[in-house]
């Protein structure tokens, strides 16, 4: 009889009021590599946790170590979010600091993060090499890590996890923010983990799985039901979008038909130039598919569109029809501007209310400072009702679990039907019926004439409303294209 690596028996979890698990009970063979699978807001997350010994719960978890193994007899979880400090161990960034610091040594580098890892776990940093190029990282050693993009932070917790190689490895949502050559070669390397005696959970609800995966298991209602074959999500079923507010219906209000433009732009880091040579122009009401791989420069272009990016001065940038650097201030050019991405997530007030920070996209602020008119104060009720928040409209957002969060700050980015969305792997965290919900959602405001960028690595998680399609490879512009509706599908399968 196989030995259980892993023995939960009668799992009980509350969040507050809220039970989480009820008696779950659930037995890992050696050999075993599971999937785990649910609707956001299901437990997978907090199951992790309490597995990895980093939750309190009632009931009984045992780890049954190998001590025949030569793997460390250790359970690591990789988190869906990095969090990093800086030198002085504190971890209260601001957003724009990713761009406005660049220069500062405030953080440590790749390099150096990775050194003390390897030293605190008596690691050979020549193992970690061939994790590094697999996964396209090595470039990156040199680069602080407030510098990182979300699937470069993404990279940098696999490669710690798959050098370490640990005997019970759990990798919460293991492809965020990754794109598609970095997505085939983690599996490889999964795989290879996997053999190497490494057992396997991985928290996921995409399908191009690694194909050492044997076991599948979805949370449901505080509970863990097994599959015996490849999953089929009974928890996301299809649905319909509701009515949107009707503020949302209306047309924006343009104060220019050239949304950006940009002309021979580069942007330079020390002797590291991210963006080179960049030509683009966004016209009203246009619907851009903005892609390319991790650190292909991606962010960089949007930040300078956002007024983040303090090198945009010193380059030919025009916003909303006026030349950057002509007397306007960064919130002259936010006030035009609906933003969601991943780093922005992570920067947010997460002490605000549900209500308070969907309103605070109003003024473009991090917390509400201002009473809202009246007429503002139905829009927002009318967003949160439509986003099926009700429930949670006085809950704190760090309360949230993180696809609730990511619905929070969706409809922040919209309450002021902006000219401009600009949406940054909006679907991050999000499961398959919300991320379709949000998607028919962007389809719907786009016959408003609303413009959009949209960054999305995910065939099956893209608006049909995109017209066009930039592309970035090493910090400069591949193509340019038109989108033709009948060959979608063959773009995305030829670039992801």
């Amino acid at each position: 009889m196989k030995k259980s690596i892993v023995h939960i028996q009668n799992l009980n979890l509350k969040y507050q009021s809220n039970l989480v698990f009820d008696d779950l009970s659930w037995a890992i063979q050696n050999g075993e590599q599971w999937v785990l699978y649910g609707a956001s807001g299901s437990g997978k997350t907090s199951l992790a946790k309490a597995i990895a010994g980093l939750l309190e719960y009632s009931g009984e978890i045992l780890i049954n170590f190998d001590d025949k193994s030569k793997l460390p007899a250790k359970v690591l979880l990789v988190d869906s979010w990095y969090q990093f400090k800086n030198l002085e161990g504190v971890a209260n960034f601001y957003y724009q600091q990713r761009y406005t610091s660049q220069q500062a040594k405030e953080t440590l580098t790749v390099n150096a993060e990775l050194m003390y890892f390897g030293k605190e776990n008596h690691l050979a940093f020549a193992d970690a090499e061939p994790i590094l190029i697999a996964l396209g990282f090595e470039r990156l050693k040199n680069s602080q890590l407030i510098q990182l993009s979300s699937g470069e932070h993404k990279k940098l917790q696999l490669v710690k996890a798959l050098w370490l190689k640990p005997q019970f490895l759990i990798i919460d949502q293991p492809y965020t923010g990754l794109d598609s050559a970095s997505r085939e070669n983690l599996n490889i390397l999964l795989d290879d983990a996997a053999t190497g005696g490494v057992q396997l959970v991985l928290i996921s609800n995409d399908q191009a799985l690694p194909s050492c995966i044997n076991r599948f298991a979805e949370i449901k209602d505080g509970r863990l039901a097994i599959a015996n074959e490849a999953f089929k999500i009974s928890a996301l079923p299809n649905g319909s979008l509701g009515e949107i507010p009707r503020f949302l219906r209306e047309a924006p209000k343009y104060s220019s038909e050239l949304i950006a433009k940009m002309v021979d732009v580069n942007i330079s880091y020390g002797e590291k130039q991210v963006l080179k040579n960049i030509d683009w122009e966004v016209k009203a009401g246009e619907k851009w598919l903005l892609q390319g791989p991790n650190g292909s420069g991606k962010s960089t272009l949007l930040s300078l569109i956002n007024g983040d990016h303090p090198q945009s001065y010193a380059n030919k940038i025009y916003l909303f029809g006026n030349r950057r650097g002509s007397g306007e201030s960064i919130w002259d050019i936010k006030q035009h501007i609906g933003l969601i991405s991943p780093e922005f997530h992570w920067y947010f007030d997460n002490n605000s209310t549900v209500w308070g920070s969907i309103a605070s996209g109003l003024y473009d602020s991090l917390g509400l400072f201002k009473t809202l008119p009246y007429s503002k104060t139905i829009e927002v009720d009318e967003l949160i009702k439509f986003f099926g928040l009700t429930e949670n409209k006085n809950d704190l957002f760090n309360t949230l679990p993180l696809g609730k969060q990511r619905l929070v700050l969706l409809a922040r980015t919209i309450i002021k039907n902006p000219e401009l969305l600009i949406l940054d792997e909006p679907c991050q965290g999000l499961d398959h019926q919300q991320t379709q919900y949000f998607n028919q959602l962007i389809d719907e405001l786009c016959t408003n004439g609303i413009t959009v960028i949209y960054v999305g690595h995910y065939e099956s998680q893209l608006p049909s409303c995109l017209e066009k399609r930039i592309f970035l490879e090493e910090g400069k512009v591949k193509l340019i294209e038109e989108i033709k509706k009948e060959k979608v599908q063959e773009h995305f399968e030829l670039v992801l």
